[in-house]
């Protein structure tokens, strides 16, 4: 995970952000880049900074009450960091719940041999 990956970088900056839509499908469903935070379900007078923060109350983005342009490159590194921090704690979470699901599995299998019930 590489924290000066330029095309996670080019996703901080607005314009690049609505590069991505064209062509898109969807009507909305969109995420904080730092956090994958998905947002959807908007209606014509939502405001997406109220919205994200209802939604999103810990993002490190909101918090700073700052443009991407008017960022620190302090304050730019530490975004990044908590964004690898989350990604990595959802990757081990989901790997958690995977090896739980499939040790469930694995007992109900052994449980059922030792009852000879295979």
């Amino acid at each position: 995970m590489d924290p000066c990956n330029e095309e996670d970088i080019k996703m901080y900056f607005y314009e690049n952000r609505l590069k991505t839509f064209e062509g898109w499908p969807f009507d909305e469903d969109c995420s904080c880049t730092p956090e994958n935070v998905k947002l959807e379900g908007w209606e014509p007078e939502d405001d997406p900074v109220k919205e994200h923060k209802s939604h999103a109350p810990s993002c490190q983005f909101i918090a700073l009450k700052k443009k991407v342009e008017e960022l620190t490159v302090e304050e730019f590194f530490k975004l990044q960091k908590e964004r690898h921090k989350f990604i990595i704690n959802k990757s081990c979470n989901e790997a958690i719940t995977k090896f739980e699901e499939a040790a469930k599995l694995r007992r109900a299998d052994i449980i059922k041999t030792a009852m000879g019930e295979e």
